[in-house]
């Protein structure tokens, strides 16, 4: 017992390396997680967290959370998995409430300037990324097929359904080859455990119905950021237009600059894009008092990383189980293949982002291109292949650069 409790702080001060040094993205939170829980920790092997994050981009809600909540839920069950959420989150969610409060003190050329060439590196560690999954993955004419295919369509069809549909439709493909594997006897009869997926049912239908008849802000707030984090598939780039289209232009809560100067501060900062959250929450409860922009952006917080923790919890309590059969086996290698293509394509969107279509355009949805971006893209590439500098690093020397160089 007191071994699995010091392996539990371990991973708990791990877990705060990353929520403090994990910039990018939920594509470049996996290169670091990667490097950090499987080769260096050896806490799970990489075809489980591969397994894990594919698991979570299936499901609604941030994808880095689910799948850390995951690993923390399997090293030491529900009470390391809470905590696991809330040294991942914290600091994030506690910079942007921070960023909610003084929005009108920040010197905005300043922070853009700061960090801006933390954008490329962050390219250069989802590229890296892209290269370790796929050399796990792929090693069947079908899986190139469908890392090349998944790769150009999650290109050109930024939508928030298409992923979902990739990843289940890859799985599909690869299913029909479940008898190439050898049979495994299932020793114990699948057993489902529905609490958490009531509760998070639950949770929608009340606060529904309370966001519905009562007039209270904090209320009707975390109804709002409930209903998105149950429905957004994709990380924080699609759920930043949907929370710009209802918080922004239909309720007025923010100013279109207001919200496009927070969203480019959490680019900048480690941690999951869903803490964005606790940002909009803050400003759109500025009218009560710092009192009530805290209540806000916990709320704002709350609402958000609340459903997915649930789904995760429901599933990953039978996945272990559900996997020994040969068909749910067989659709890993399909679902895997996806994933890898799907982070292909995440490089080149950062690199290179496409303008949303007419549903989904929203001001600001444009990189900027930057004479050295291509090197350091090459660069942090190059020196995550070589493996003898810590990812932190990279990081802070490309946030001093932007401070020193004119």
């Amino acid at each position: 017992m007191h071994a699995k409790r010091v392996r539990g702080i371990i991973f708990l001060k791990d877990v705060a390396v990353l929520a403090l040094t994990a910039f990018g993205g939920p594509q470049a939170h996996t290169a670091m997680m990667l490097r950090l829980l499987v080769d260096k920790r050896r806490y799970l092997t990489s075809a489980e967290l591969l397994e894990l994050m594919a698991l979570c981009q299936v499901l609604p809600g941030p994808t880095s959370t689910q799948t850390i909540t995951a690993i923390g839920f399997r090293l030491g069950g529900p009470n390391l998995a809470y905590l696991t959420l809330l040294v991942w989150m914290l600091p994030a969610v506690c910079l942007m409430t921070i960023a909610g409060l003084s929005i009108s003190y920040l010197d905005k050329d300043l922070v853009a300037r700061l960090v801006r060439f933390v954008q490329p590196v962050a390219v250069g560690f989802v590229a890296y990324s892209a290269y370790k999954i796929a050399e796990k993955v792929i090693h069947t004419k079908t899986s190139v097929a469908l890392l090349v295919a998944s790769a150009l369509i999650a290109y050109f069809f930024q939508l928030p359904w298409v992923l979902p549909l990739l990843l289940l439709g890859g799985g599909l493909i690869t299913t029909f080859r479940y008898r190439k594997l050898p049979k495994i006897e299932v020793k114990e009869p699948l057993r489902i455990e529905w609490s958490n997926f009531v509760l998070w049912l639950g949770v929608a239908l009340v606060a529904a119905l309370l966001g519905h008849y009562t007039r209270l802000l904090p209320v009707r707030l975390f109804e709002n950021f409930y209903r998105n984090g149950s429905l957004v598939f994709g990380g924080g780039q699609v759920l930043a237009p949907l929370l710009y289209a209802e918080f922004v232009e239909f309720k007025g809560y923010l100013s279109s600059t207001e919200f496009l100067s927070g969203y480019g501060l959490t680019q900048a900062l480690p941690g999951p894009n869903f803490a964005f959250s606790s940002y909009i929450g803050a400003l759109a409860m500025r009218e009560y008092g710092i009192g009530g922009q805290l209540v806000g952006a916990l709320v704002a917080a709350a609402g958000i990383f609340m459903p997915g923790t649930l789904l995760i919890f429901f599933l990953i309590r039978f996945w272990d189980q559900l996997k020994q059969y040969r068909v749910v086996k067989a659709s890993l290698e399909g679902i895997n293949a996806v994933s890898a293509g799907l982070v292909v394509a995440a490089t080149f969107l950062l690199y290179h982002p496409l303008p949303y279509g007419v549903v989904w355009h929203w001001p600001g949805r444009y990189g900027v291109d930057l004479p050295l971006n291509p090197v350091l893209v090459g660069a942090t590439f190059l020196v995550l292949l070589w493996d003898r500098i810590p990812s932190y690093v990279l990081v802070l020397g490309a946030l001093l650069a932007g401070a020193l160089l004119p």
